[in-house]
């Protein structure tokens, strides 16, 4: 897909049709992820926004396996978050924030997380979400990822990023600028 066509946010019928087999079929294998939900209802609720599909497919095609981890019984919104083993890997080597990027002085990398995640109208997820991530799962244990970091750390040129070592969930930080390979990022998604 070429930028243009992820830029008119559609997805053609085919392509609507590919990912729902894709995102149907990882539902199924991970229902530990989702107790008490029917994929019926998640599908149903998908089609009605073909938006939410087209972000959706942004994190499938750049590894981050979306998969539902949740239901908001308030708006009835089914929550997604990127479930791959690792950060995703068309997302990583990438600073936090454009402000991060614009004071690199050299070597700077292609894009920055949180302006990635606006462009796949996502979320980076909050240090909260990427614990109850890690509550379905081990993730992240030889990569890591960025999370929504505080205006206040922010501020000083700080920003969070989280992994998992030695069974436990980490929370460090860097500034903003810093980026390596195997840092990423992982989004949330609201349908």
């Amino acid at each position: 897909m070429d930028k243009n066509e992820r830029n008119r946010q559609e997805l053609s019928s085919e392509q609507r049709e590919a990912l729902l087999k894709v995102l149907k079929a990882r539902f199924e294998k991970n229902m530990n992820r989702h107790q008490g939900l029917e994929w019926d209802e998640v599908e149903a609720r998908l089609k009605a926004h073909p938006e939410k599909l087209w972000s959706l497919n942004e994190m499938e095609r750049t590894g981050g396996e979306p998969d539902v981890v949740g239901h908001d019984q308030k708006t009835d919104e089914y929550i997604y978050f990127d479930c791959s083993a690792e950060s995703p890997k068309g997302r990583r080597s990438v600073c936090y924030d454009l402000e991060g990027l614009e004071s690199r002085k050299e070597h700077k990398p292609e894009n920055n997380a949180v302006d990635m995640a606006a462009d796949m109208s996502i979320e980076l997820l909050t240090e909260q979400q990427y614990r109850e991530l890690q509550q379905l799962g081990e993730f992240d244990t030889k990569t890591s990822s960025w999370v929504q970091t505080p205006p206040e750390i922010r501020k000083l040129g700080g920003a969070l990023f989280c992994d998992r070592r030695y069974d436990h969930v980490f929370v460090y930080h860097n500034s903003a600028p810093s980026y390596y390979a195997a840092r990423g990022f992982r989004g949330s998604l609201r349908v």
